[in-house]
């Protein structure tokens, strides 16, 4: 007798970015400064942060696929929007001298590497679009902070244009909440 194997019939296949209809500015900055690089690790790769997201985005993506392939498929194309900031974010830490490590280097003088006890990882559905959203406007509420700590109008612009997505991604994930 042939045992069946369990398959996942969720394709994933074309999934695009989730993001704003809009162009990123060009990735330059005005000079070197390894403290706005700094300020973008964390970013990058803190708390609030990109790698967060990124991570889990696809988290919840997996453990939903089988059974909502819809609300799977729109988690998968907002990480892969996240991935596309953390990779701009890396290209302006690079250009400002600062490192890419996977540590968030804080102003007191401080770092810490990126660790998976950053997710909220929830078994329900509609605490995962919570938390998803709830760190979505976190993450607006620190690139404002740094917008307003950063004098460079080239890094600026790169922040600006990626608040526009999270805050796309919030609109979106409360229709997906407010839909189930």
């Amino acid at each position: 007798m042939e045992e069946r194997c369990l398959t996942n019939d969720c394709s994933f296949a074309g999934v695009k970015p989730v993001m704003a209809d809009l162009p990123y500015p060009e990735i330059r900055v005005r000079r070197r400064n390894r403290d706005y690089a700094d300020l973008l690790s964390v970013d990058y790769c803190g708390f609030v942060s990109e790698l967060s997201a990124i991570t889990q985005y696809i988290n919840n993506e997996t453990r939903i696929c089988g059974e909502r392939c819809s609300l799977a498929r729109t988690l998968l194309g907002i990480a892969v929007a996240e991935m596309m900031h953390l990779q701009k974010l890396g290209e302006l830490i690079v250009l400002l001298g600062g490192d890419i490590d996977f540590t968030a280097k804080t102003r007191n003088g401080c770092s810490k590497l990126w660790t998976p006890e950053y997710l909220s990882i929830s078994e329900n559905i509609d605490k995962m679009l919570e938390d998803d959203i709830e760190a979505e406007k976190e993450a607006i509420c620190q690139y404002e902070m740094h917008i307003k700590m950063i004098n460079d109008d080239c890094v600026n612009s790169v922040l600006k244009r990626i608040i526009l997505d999270e805050e796309y991604h919030i609109m979106l994930l409360k229709v997906l909440k407010n839909e189930r």
